[in-house]
């Protein structure tokens, strides 16, 4: 699994750098992202636009008032 923390991007850098390491993920992977608000605008672009997205078992939790963890599962 591929650890990504955005917490400290600019909000403008946050999904080009998300998806280019969603990408660079093997099938059957994930990529762990750590943000500070629920990442669920990102969760419906990703199901739009990445056919590997398996949002089936896509997973969040809230760990403080600043950070939520997302697990983005590839195919």
């Amino acid at each position: 699994m591929t650890r990504l923390d955005v917490r400290d991007l600019p909000p403008a850098e946050r999904h080009p750098k998300i998806k280019a390491a969603f990408a660079s993920l093997d099938s059957g992977d994930a990529l762990e992202l750590v943000n500070d608000h629920e990442p669920k605008p990102l969760f419906y672009e990703m199901r739009a636009e990445e056919d590997d997205f398996d949002a089936e078992r896509y997973e969040v939790e809230r760990r403080g008032p600043r950070e939520y963890v997302a697990r983005f599962p590839k195919k």
